[in-house]
């Protein structure tokens, strides 16, 4: 009988353990990765947060609308003060110059400045621009958009001019017969007057009319349509 050999047990393979320790590694590395780019602020972002704070705890005036988040269209495109060259210092020094001049005409009531996230809005109540149902420039208003076409000159950003009115139909015969069309007259005439009279280029220009889709307020009482009657002008925050 031959000689019985013992077998000699098989030695555990060292590197297995490599395997699990690589794959908990890796995970750790991502889960790490991931949480440094939560952590990490995009400035842009981070500048127009600010610029928005500014404006609701009152060092610009912030004013009050409830359908706020749709007064973000300009014309044909959207603006976004994240692309502009415009730094948000930049910005708040131009909204409390305007501030200043609207103050020392005494419009605080009828004209209000907004910071918003496309830029200023200079908005201009009906009252000091035109008669009821009217298109054409009182001449009330030619003083004050001349002073402030003066401003405008200063800086070679994009303007807007927006008409907006009230939800009264006009019920009239004659070439202004709805609120589109007095609306984006209004603004025209706005934009007519800035280019003729107050010296700005026409290719910073541009007007829209939004008759009664962007209210301020809701039309229930008399005092809230008048608030809604405006010309809001907008100074983008874009190249021109």
């Amino acid at each position: 009988m031959g000689r019985f050999r013992r077998k000699k047990p098989e030695e555990p393979r060292s590197g297995n353990w490599l395997t699990t320790y690589g794959d908990m590694v890796t995970l750790i590395l991502t889960f790490f990765v991931l949480l440094y780019s939560f952590s990490t602020i995009d400035i842009m972002k981070f500048e127009k947060l600010l610029l928005s704070f500014r404006g609701a705890v009152g060092l610009i005036d912030g004013g009050k609308s409830y359908q706020q988040e749709k007064r973000t269209f300009s014309g044909s495109k959207l603006q976004d003060a994240g692309d502009s060259k415009r730094s948000t210092k930049d910005l708040l020094k131009v909204a409390q110059s305007l501030q200043a001049l609207i103050r020392e005409k005494g419009l605080e009531n009828e004209v209000q400045v907004f910071v918003e996230q496309r830029g200023i809005v200079v908005s201009i109540s009906e009252s000091i621009l035109f008669g009821s149902g009217q298109y054409e420039l009182s001449a009330k208003a030619k003083p004050f958009l001349l002073a402030l076409s003066e401003v405008l000159k200063t800086f070679p950003d994009g303007l807007s001019a927006e008409g907006h009115t009230d939800d009264q139909p006009l019920n009239r015969e004659g070439f202004v017969r709805d609120n589109w069309a007095l609306s984006a007259l209004r603004a025209s005439r706005l934009i007519f007057f800035l280019e003729t009279s107050g010296g700005i280029s026409p290719r910073r220009l541009q007007a829209v009319g939004f008759g009664s889709t962007r209210p301020l307020m809701p039309n229930d009482t008399p005092e809230h349509r008048q608030m809604n009657r405006r010309v809001d002008l907008v100074i983008l925050s874009g190249e021109p």
